[in-house]
């Protein structure tokens, strides 16, 4: 049996995207985390995924400076899975100060990643 981990709006500074004010000064980023897991055998932490792991494996990815969103939520998915005994990673990275000519909300880019088997 497996269960579905969401973690939610992460909030982490980076220097990520393609004009060079962005990559100097840096602006937050948000990561929405979907991590598919099997069920814990016993209630104890060693048992399945600690958040904080997560958030420290994400905060070292963000804190390699991408041009592109969609590299930056690759890298993520890729080091989750890597990381962690998860069945499949989902990455969302939401960049709420894209500058456009146009008002927008936020801009992103989500990368899912499975465990070949």
């Amino acid at each position: 049996m497996t269960l579905e981990i969401e973690l939610r709006g992460i909030e982490l500074h980076g220097y990520h995207g393609v004009l060079a004010s962005e990559r100097e000064v840096g602006q937050p980023f948000l990561f929405d985390v979907w991590l598919e897991v099997a069920e814990p055998a016993a209630d104890q932490i060693s048992e399945t995924v600690d958040y904080r792991a997560v958030t420290g494996c994400l905060r070292e990815v963000s804190a390699e400076p991408r041009q592109l969103l969609e590299t930056l939520a690759a890298a993520a998915a890729d080091a989750l899975l890597a990381r962690f005994p998860v069945r499949r990673a989902r990455v969302r990275v939401r960049k709420p100060e894209v500058r456009l000519d146009a008002p927008l909300e936020f801009a992103a880019v989500t990368a899912t990643r499975t465990v070949s088997r």
